[in-house]
């Protein structure tokens, strides 16, 4: 049974998750592989003003493994915080999160509708629904009717194809279904993350509802998110942007009370990296498994960074933090003074 007071905290923390309109919140996207609960308190720490966890299945939430519980397990400094699921079940994915709720007590549930990965849609998730309008509608409202009073979100794309934009549509139906926020992701499922965002369909469903609309999609800087806020949006939600630098919250924070950004030193993205290393390890314990599951996270963290093609092979073999300390150690001595000249 949980205390008078952890349901308080929670109750709070919900209530933050909606913040007034004179507030634009930062979200971090919920990325496969990419937003667990290490990398996650990175981003608050940098600015982000709401979390989501990675998307998981109604199936997974069903069965409550090991596997499952990493994924929707977070930390009370996280919240405001969401669990997202996908899948195309009403009953099934409205039973997973009545049990999400019961299992870790998140703020919001979050539906995604947007995921183009293939492994998804073949199984009708994600952005597959929205090829199905009256599906997607029925999954929304049972969703709603079971987390009441709970509050429900959304993602979506534009459409699924450039043929099939609809997205103006959707947050309709998804406003009507109870829905109280949607975030759309300015591209189309056929598009997968190539080409633009379109963010004057974006502006177009932040006109036509009257719930939250948060816009995602290509924002890479705070002059970026400066001209985005144009459009309508309430909020805006960032994703591959931070895997490379997860300080993009704070300098779009920084740009919009209108002060000069100042972007971090060498030695403090390697710090970073260090330390998101080192926590990685120490919640999963076997640091040369862990280390190698981190290659492709690091050698996202080397855009920008002098002699960055090199620093990437030796990135992907690496096994252990002293690997990562010699490597820093090295790349430091070589490039720092560089960097630091490139940044003035």
């Amino acid at each position: 049974m949980e205390s008078s007071e952890t349901l308080e905290g929670v109750a709070f923390s919900a209530a933050a998750a909606f913040p007034p309109k004179t507030t634009l919140p930062l979200f971090l996207a919920p990325m496969a592989g990419v937003t667990n609960s290490v990398f996650r308190r990175i981003c608050r720490e940098k600015g982000a003003d709401i979390l989501t966890t990675e998307f998981v299945s109604a199936d997974g939430i069903m069965h409550r493994n090991a596997r499952t519980r990493s994924y929707v397990e977070f930390t009370e400094g996280e919240r405001p915080m969401g669990v997202q699921l996908f899948g195309s079940d009403p009953e099934r994915l409205s039973e997973a999160a009545r049990q999400v709720i019961d299992w870790v007590h998140p703020d919001f549930i979050d539906i995604n509708f947007g995921c183009p990965a293939n492994k998804v849609v073949c199984r009708n998730g994600g952005s597959s629904l929205l090829r199905d309008c009256p599906l997607l509608e029925r999954v929304a409202d049972a969703v709603v009717r079971a987390c009441a009073p709970l509050p429900v979100t959304a993602k979506i794309r534009i459409g699924w194809d450039a043929g099939s934009v609809n997205a103006v549509q959707t947050a309709r139906l998804l406003e009507g279904a109870g829905i109280r926020r949607v975030a759309v992701h300015g591209r189309t499922r056929a598009q997968g993350y190539s080409g633009s965002a379109n963010w004057d369909v974006i502006a177009e469903v932040a006109s036509a509802v009257s719930i939250p609309v948060i816009g995602n999609g290509d924002i890479a800087d705070g002059q970026i998110a400066t001209e985005r806020l144009k459009s309508g949006v309430a909020g805006l939600m960032i994703g591959r942007a931070a895997m490379t630098n997860p300080w993009i919250f704070t300098e779009i924070r920084t740009t919009l009370t209108g002060k000069s950004f100042l972007p971090p030193t060498l030695q403090e993205r390697w710090q970073l990296v260090r330390r998101h290393c080192a926590e990685e390890v120490a919640e999963r314990g076997d640091e040369r498994q862990t280390m190698q599951g981190m290659r492709s996270r690091l050698m996202a963290y080397t855009r920008g960074m002098q002699a960055a093609k090199p620093l990437r092979a030796s990135l992907s073999a690496i096994s252990s933090l002293m690997e990562l300390d010699d490597l820093i150690a090295g790349h430091l001595r070589e490039h720092a003074r560089d960097y630091s000249s490139a940044s003035d």
